[in-house]
């Protein structure tokens, strides 16, 4: 009996954790403009990526881009004033450390794929500190529409193609066009459960 129940407390106190994990995190700010199920319209506010190029497979492209940006915001960068921050906050004497913000994209450019961390809304491209590794580069998103599919589980190939094309079929009946490429949006650290994963297609339509 007193195994079961420490297996429960265990589980409320990593929920609890893990909640408290996701309300810390900034989040690229959008509106929602029509809502059905897992599927929505939404308006986003121009926002700053750092975004990174990488040469890998689909599955490998997030893991190999990942620690050149974390790299970036943990503070390899040209730091040119102290900047107050909301939790975590951080400085180095040879970098400043940027909020970790979500999601992190992930969308095709020819045979390689560019992944993107959202910068911090405090943050102008003025602001920002410069990367210190060239492959990093800062860019501003102006306003924009997308279509969008919210989905959990493991971070495949498969489950992402399944999604992709619920979400095409959507776009179809809701007579808008397309206008770029899909992103694959994630939002959570690689130690989290598959089942308690955000993760997100977004596909940019016309207004």
């Amino acid at each position: 009996m007193m195994s079961l129940y420490l297996r429960q407390l265990t589980l409320v106190l990593f929920l609890t954790l893990l909640g408290k994990q996701a309300l810390a995190i900034e989040e690229a700010k959008y509106t929602v403009l029509k809502k059905e199920g897992a599927l929505e319209l939404r308006q986003y506010a121009p926002h700053i990526v750092a975004e990174t190029v990488v040469e890998s497979d689909f599955e490998e492209a997030g893991n190999k881009a990942f620690r050149r940006l974390f790299n970036y915001i943990s503070g390899h960068n040209e730091a040119r004033q102290d900047i107050a921050m909301t939790t975590p906050v951080s400085q180095a004497a040879k970098g400043e450390k940027i909020a970790m913000t979500v999601p992190v994209g992930q969308q095709p450019s020819g045979n390689n794929w560019v992944v993107s961390f959202t910068m911090p809304a405090s943050y102008t491209l003025d602001t920002l500190p410069k990367p210190k590794d060239s492959q990093v580069i800062l860019r501003q998103v102006p306003e924009h529409y997308v279509a969008a599919i919210r989905y959990s589980g493991f971070w495949s190939q498969k489950s992402y193609n399944h999604h992709k094309q619920q979400l095409e079929a959507w776009i179809k009946q809701q007579s808008v066009k397309t206008t770029g490429e899909a992103i694959w949006a994630r939002y959570n650290a690689p130690f989290t459960p598959w089942f308690f994963r955000r993760n997100e297609i977004l596909m940019p339509v016309e207004q």
